[in-house]
């Protein structure tokens, strides 16, 4: 019996249930296109870094007392890295983790990392 839960995931929560994940270039293309009928977010993630998972967990809980019409979506960017160089590319935002992309009509409204990720950036 242990004592102690040393577990890295929220898997199953309450705050992973609004997250949409980005694994395929189709699903990147997919959520871009989202973005022409309304506001969408990309949460770039490292799933190795403590304070990526610390800021992910910190977001996921502000979500969840403010719900917002943003769609938002998670891309793991080691396991996904290709897609991650190609927002760097596509979007001229250099690369943070973890990293917040907003984008509205397909162009980047906001984005931030580390500390500076809250709710306030979907607004």
């Amino acid at each position: 019996m242990g004592f102690f839960n040393f577990s890295k995931s929220k898997e199953g929560s309450e705050y992973t249930s609004f997250w949409k994940s980005i694994e395929t270039e189709e699903q990147l293309n997919a959520a871009i296109q989202e973005s022409y009928n309304k506001r969408i977010a990309i949460f770039k993630h490292s799933t190795r870094c403590g304070i990526s998972s610390r800021v992910k967990s910190n977001f996921e809980k502000e979500i969840g007392e403010h719900p917002t019409e943003v769609v938002l979506y998670y891309l793991d960017l080691l396991a996904h890295r290709e897609l991650s160089n190609r927002i760097t590319q596509d979007f001229d935002v250099s690369h943070q983790s973890p990293q917040l992309i907003v984008l509205e009509n397909g162009v980047v409204l906001n984005h931030a990392s580390h500390s500076s990720i809250s709710y306030q950036q979907l607004k």
